[in-house]
């Protein structure tokens, strides 16, 4: 029992750090600059086409199934696959890595935000509390704890739409545990991955129409080749392994090391500077995290 423990908070700890790496490799993109759209749509294309092996029996098979609930896995597609991953790449364009992860930190007190608001689960005070300081801690963050920007309105465009990102993921994870699903969890990320490439096809084309065009040259290979293999399917299939050993609430609290580990990584690569107002936003977020997850007297 205790080697599974250790297997599985092993496989957790890579996924978290693949996904924090996932915010590094998507700033190095934009210094190099290949466009974030284009990035994310052979991102899951490659994906698609790894998993298709592996699944397309039970899609075949379920593929009634699929048709009948179609219009749910298109709003999963888009949050998930369309929307979040193609705003995170976008954002650190314009925005810091520490900034970035510390507002997608955030992510398990909006899921409880989303899923009250859609009836999807009941809240308690303490995670409506929990989402307000999490909510003033990304406040914090976009202006930079200056009145001043707050007052002119003049933020950074890239901290806006990380704001996107957070909630298009936190939409998706609350409809995820709507409901059951009649196909094993790698048949459901192919049907996932396979309606938010739909809708990223016309985004990939309107990008390439603008002149952002992807050199076909070694930074773009080697970012390709980590965002597949790494956040986009070892990271899935980890997560999935940690939660069947541990369950689901050991296993979130892992994601608490993406920040660290995304801040750490920033400095020392990108060499970003943890400023005050970061510390700020870091204890409204943290605070709302621990609020969020206390349980009603």
């Amino acid at each position: 029992m205790k080697n599974k423990n250790n297997l599985a908070y092993l496989l957790l700890f890579l996924t978290t750090l693949f996904w924090s790496g996932n915010f590094i490799v998507g700033k190095a993109a934009s210094f190099y600059e290949i466009p974030p759209f284009s990035l994310n749509f052979y991102r899951w294309l490659f994906a698609w086409l790894i998993l298709f092996p592996f699944t397309f029996k039970e899609l075949i098979k379920k593929k009634d199934y699929i048709f009948n609930n179609i219009g749910f896995f298109i709003i999963l597609g888009i949050t998930s696959i369309t929307i979040f991953n193609s705003i995170v790449y976008y954002s650190l364009n314009f925005t810091q890595v520490i900034s970035g992860v510390l507002m997608i930190s955030t992510i398990p007190v909006m899921i409880i935000f989303i899923s009250s608001l859609l009836k999807i689960e009941k809240t308690n005070i303490f995670q409506i509390l929990g989402v307000i300081l999490s909510l003033i801690g990304v406040l914090f963050i976009i202006t930079k704890a200056d009145i001043e920007l707050l007052k002119s309105l003049d933020f950074n465009k890239g901290d806006l739409t990380m704001v996107i990102a957070m909630l298009s993921w936190a939409t998706y994870s609350a409809l995820l545990k709507k409901k059951k699903y009649e196909l094993t969890q790698i048949s459901l990320l192919q049907v996932v991955i396979t309606f938010g490439l739909l809708f990223l096809v016309p985004i990939y084309f309107i990008e390439m129409k603008m002149g952002h065009l992807i050199k076909l040259e070694q930074p773009f290979y080697l970012t390709l080749t980590y965002v597949v293999l790494f956040p986009g399917l070892a990271s899935f299939f980890f997560w999935i392994k940690g939660i069947a050993i541990i369950g689901a609430n050991r296993a979130g609290i892992f994601l608490h090391l993406m920040p660290i580990f995304g801040a750490v990584m920033a400095m020392i690569i990108f060499g970003e500077k943890f400023m005050f107002y970061h510390f700020l936003g870091a204890i409204f977020i943290l605070s709302g995290i621990i609020l969020s997850n206390r349980k009603k007297i």
